[in-house]
């Protein structure tokens, strides 16, 4: 027989080793989560005096009934609607066209300052943002509209790369953030008071952001020299470009936060809605429809599947009661709960610099919100400076996945000069946690307004 304590341990130890052999999250945390189940099982049976074959044949029995329950319950779950959709919105929005215009209008409005080309870059991801509530993908579709552009007006490598990929990150965080979803599954959390809670934060991230590429050029006017002035004929034919994205963002997210659809439906009628936009435009193609199919499909099997995982990982954490174990040693140290806060801030950072933002969020869970719930934080509030240094961990060397992306589209440009010029957008990141922990209600206004609470 093992302590429970230990078996948790050596459970953490084999992930994250089963992690560093490259096998992904999902599968990891099956495994771990099956082997675990059947583990605590048989020593719990064996602690009361049953035989050993017994209580492994009853550890067996238990964790193929675990695993067949939790898939169905993940699966089955109303709520994960929107992932479907909202990727399917994401990837309709990129095939008609959004994108560009976005990028457009936001240029043709700021353009002509200094580092102009690099804040519409910011402005449009965060529009883009919140269409596709993706990280990856936005940084994917406006990484390929606006670095051609830099690179046309002759932008420092540093700052045209690293505001494509510090942008991008704001779809974690700005709604309908694919994150914020599944920590709503995953915390049972409201996913519309999450989406609620995240749209300041986002607004006031991404004019820290823009805040941050004029304090680069004002230092360096070299590094983003200002483009062509538009003509007010221009400007106003760019927002008539993007009316239709702003349309679709006002009826779901709008039609969210007041009550007249359920984020469910709020999904669905985004992604009817961008599809009539791309039908109109005359975007859906044969061959692009059948992209935007398997793309949603592949990413919505992929983040299932990662659920899943989660589902039946999360209940052996909790058998074995380590996450229990550390409630008590953190809240028994004499550093307060903005101390406990800023420590557990400390480990999502390091955790970042070596994990994807998803595998992070799934596997810390089961740790930090029994520590959450013990120091009676509120979970809307924790959850976005969670979704806000798991974007930190997005831009963080040396796996900053959203540094890689932005490498594949600017394959000249070196590693370093990347990585060097995301840093004042991290630093931007991190000013926005600090408001956050000592002003929750940036986060908590809006939720607490709109539905009470």
């Amino acid at each position: 027989m093992i302590s429970m304590t230990l078996l948790g341990i050596f459970g953490l130890l084999a992930l994250f080793i089963l992690l560093a052999l490259r096998m992904p999250v999902a599968l990891s945390m099956l495994a771990v989560g099956f082997v675990g189940t059947i583990i605590a099982n048989a020593n719990k049976f064996m602690a009361i005096g049953m035989a050993s074959d017994q209580a492994w044949a009853r550890g067996w029995k238990i964790a193929y009934s675990n695993l067949a329950g939790e898939t169905f319950e993940a699966a089955s779950n109303f709520n994960l609607l929107v992932i479907p959709m909202f990727v399917l919105m994401g990837n309709l929005a990129g095939v008609s066209g959004m994108s560009n215009d976005l990028f457009t209008a936001a240029y043709r409005w700021m353009g002509h300052l200094r580092g102009g080309l690099a804040s519409a870059t910011i402005a449009a991801c965060a529009g883009f943002a919140a269409l596709s509530g993706s990280s990856l993908a936005s940084a994917v579709t406006m990484g390929r509209v606006a670095l051609p552009e830099m690179k046309r007006y002759k932008y420092a490598d540093s700052l045209s790369t690293g505001s494509v990929a510090a942008g991008g990150t704001l779809g974690f965080l700005i709604p309908p953030s694919g994150g914020m979803i599944i920590y709503a599954v995953l915390t049972e959390q409201s996913v519309g008071r999450l989406f609620m809670a995240g749209v300041i934060p986002g607004i006031i991230l991404t004019l820290l952001f823009i805040g941050a590429i004029y304090l680069v050029v004002a230092r360096n006017p070299e590094a983003g020299p200002p483009g062509e002035r538009s003509s007010r004929a221009d400007r106003r034919e760019s927002l008539l470009r993007a009316a239709p994205i702003l349309g679709v963002v006002l009826l779901t997210i709008g039609g969210m936060y007041t009550g007249f659809f359920t984020p469910v439906e709020a999904s669905s009628v985004g992604a009817f809605l961008t599809f009539v936009v791309a039908a109109w435009r005359r975007s859906l193609t044969a061959q692009a429809s059948s992209e935007v199919i398997l793309q949603t499909m592949s990413a919505t099997a992929t983040v299932f599947l990662i659920i899943i995982g989660a589902f039946v990982f999360i209940p052996f954490m909790s058998m074995t009661e380590l996450p229990a174990q550390l409630v008590s040693i953190l809240t028994s140290l004499p550093i307060g709960d903005v101390g406990i806060l800023f420590v557990i801030i400390l480990a999502y950072i390091f955790l970042g610099m070596f994990l994807e933002s998803i595998a992070m969020l799934v596997l810390t869970i089961p740790v930090v919100i029994p520590i959450a719930v013990g120091l009676n934080w509120d979970l809307i509030w924790f959850g976005i400076i969670v979704v806000i240094v798991l974007e930190m961990g997005m831009i963080s060397p040396p796996v900053g996945i959203n540094v890689f992306i932005v490498k594949s589209i600017a394959p000249d440009v070196p590693m370093g000069q990347i990585f060097r010029g995301i840093w004042p957008f991290w630093f931007a990141m991190v000013v926005m946690l600090v408001l956050l922990v000592f002003f929750p209600k940036i986060a908590l206004f809006l939720p607490h307004a709109i539905v009470g609470g």
